[in-house]
């Protein structure tokens, strides 16, 4: 089997199988195909690992090097699954220092609120939708494929939003705030443009990821995925439990939660700092 059929076969695993976002998959395929080119007309289920790492050597980056590796690693992992090679290839990762994830305090994301213009559908719809990726603590692909039969807010303080478009379609239920539900309820009153979607355009079509990027940007000067570090750094600082944090976020493993622990570290390094007598 040719390598360029191969790679169709591996997108078509990714795509039914693994269920994951078509930019990930491209993501997947664009590091493949940069590798396939690499070794040219080599039949790349037969190389060894000297030639894996010889290809690899070219990243000095660790993080490109390990999205790369991530890449031939899934690759690989499918081809032996499906026996199309007896090579079981697990590179190991290297070693990447763990940033603190960037997230804003809720007075920074109130400062920002108060910028925009309720007066009009769109101010009504911004404001709406950066309070309820703060309180949802949603991913920017799950928050613009979110519909209005997802909504549970007769209640505003039993208010829950069904997260049905999660990565690897794992679906969860998260609560709203009521502050959330009283701007998302504000927005929907206004909308006179019909659609099974909560966040539309000024066209009434569905949002795109562009559009909630710019929106989030205009007003607090982040990506919408600093308020999901927000949500989840919030409820940390406040002494949630991380397990809880985890499934609110949807992280199939705690250990990707754990990285919020370093900044409830932080948030006691400074409250030392801010009040003992010694510091």
């Amino acid at each position: 089997m040719s390598s360029s059929t191969l790679l169709v076969a591996f997108k078509e695993y990714l795509h039914i199988n693994k269920a994951l976002e078509t930019n990930t998959i491209k993501s997947y395929l664009s590091d493949l195909r940069q590798f396939e080119t690499y070794f040219k007309e080599q039949n790349i289920l037969k190389l060894k690992s000297i030639d894996i790492f010889s290809f690899l050597s070219q990243f000095e980056n660790k993080r490109t090097l390990n999205r790369k590796l991530s890449s031939i690693n899934a690759f690989y992992d499918f081809c032996h699954k499906l026996e199309f090679t007896n090579i079981n290839l697990n590179i190991p990762m290297a070693k990447v220092p763990k940033d603190l994830p960037k997230y804003l305090s809720f007075d920074e994301i109130q400062t920002g609120l108060k910028t925009i213009d309720r007066t009009k559908l769109l101010g009504l719809r911004d404001y709406a939708l950066i309070l309820f990726l703060y309180a949802s603590g949603c991913r920017v692909s799950e928050a613009i494929l979110a519909k209005r039969e997802d909504l549970n807010i007769e209640d505003p303080n039993n208010a829950w939003l069904k997260v049905r478009f999660a990565k690897g379609q794992k679906e969860r239920m998260v609560p709203l705030a009521p502050i959330a539900v009283e701007a998302l309820q504000a927005y929907l009153n206004e909308a006179s443009m019909q659609s099974a979607y909560l966040w539309l355009n000024y066209r009434a079509e569905p949002l795109s990821r562009i559009s909630a990027y710019k929106i989030t940007k205009s007003y607090l000067n982040v990506s919408p995925h600093v308020l999901r570090h927000s949500f989840a750094s919030a409820l940390i600082i406040g002494g949630a439990d991380l397990r809880v944090v985890q499934e609110l976020l949807g992280h199939s493993s705690l250990e990707t939660t754990q990285i919020y622990t370093h900044i409830e570290k932080k948030h006691l390094a400074q409250t030392v700092n801010s009040y003992h007598p010694l510091a």
